[in-house]
C-alpha cells in the first residue's frame, strides 16, 4: 500500500519536473499503424471528457473512445499517456516519491528526470488489449519496450494489484522503468472502469 502511495504521489505532484519536459504527441504514428490494424480500417477517435475529479488524477495522459468500430473489433478505447521515472543514480526513487508527497516541487531536477510515453487498447470492459512504448526518454531500463515483455499485460482487467515478481515479470537493471510501467497500467485501467462506469449512466440519463 505504501508502494502505491509512493508511486501515486510521485506521477501527480511533481508540476516543475514535467515542465521540463517535451509535449506528448498523443496520436503517434505507431499508435496510428497499431489502430489500422485492429480495426482494418478508419475508425472515429474522439477525447473523452472527464470528470474534474478524474481530471485532476490524471494530468500527462488522455483517454478516447473509438465510435462506432467494426464488428469484431477488440478495441474500443485507448490511452495515451507518460510515465515519468528517475534517472539512475541521480536521484533515490523513494527520496523523490515522499519529498513529492509533501508538495515539494522540486524534489527531482532536471538533470535528474526522465520519462516515457506509451498508449494502451483496451476492450469494451476496459480490459488490456495491447500495450506499446513509442517515445523512451530514459538513459536505463529499455528493456520495458520490448513487445515479449508488454505482452505479459494483455487481458489484464483491473481485478488485481500489479506485483514486479510476482505476476509482473522482474528486468534486471530495470527496476524503476518496471515498478512505474506496472504500476501506471494498473492506476489507468482502474481508472478507465470509472470512465466508463460513469459513461453509461450518462447515457441511460439521456
Amino acid at each position: 500500500m505504501q508502494k502505491i502511495f509512493n508511486i501515486l504521489s510521485f506521477l501527480v505532484l511533481l508540476p516543475a519536473y514535467l515542465l521540463c519536459q517535451t509535449s506528448i504527441d498523443y496520436f503517434p504514428k505507431s499508435l496510428q499503424v497499431e489502430l489500422q490494424k485492429a480495426v482494418a480500417g478508419k475508425a472515429d477517435v474522439k477525447h473523452i471528457e472527464l470528470s474534474a475529479e478524474l481530471e485532476r488524477t490524471l494530468h500527462q495522459g488522455r483517454f478516447y473512445q473509438i465510435e462506432n468500430p467494426i464488428a469484431f473489433s477488440l478495441v474500443k478505447y485507448i490511452y495515451v499517456g507518460r510515465v515519468n521515472t528517475c534517472r539512475a543514480g541521480g536521484c533515490s526513487l523513494e527520496h523523490t516519491y515522499s519529498e513529492a508527497s509533501k508538495g515539494d516541487a522540486n524534489a527531482a531536477s532536471e538533470e535528474e528526470s526522465e520519462y516515457f510515453d506509451y498508449f494502451i487498447f483496451f476492450d469494451a470492459k476496459a480490459t488490456v488489449q495491447l500495450v506499446k512504448i513509442h517515445n523512451y526518454q530514459a538513459s536505463h531500463g529499455e528493456e520495458v519496450t520490448s513487445k515479449s515483455w508488454l505482452n505479459q499485460f494483455k487481458n489484464y482487467d483491473g481485478s488485481k494489484e500489479l506485483v514486479v515478481g510476482k505476476n509482473v515479470d522482474a528486468i534486471s537493471g530495470a527496476t524503476i522503468s518496471v515498478d512505474a510501467t506496472a504500476f501506471d497500467i494498473e492506476l489507468r485501467t482502474t481508472m478507465l472502469m470509472s470512465i466508463i462506469q460513469q459513461l453509461n449512466l450518462a447515457s441511460h440519463k439521456m
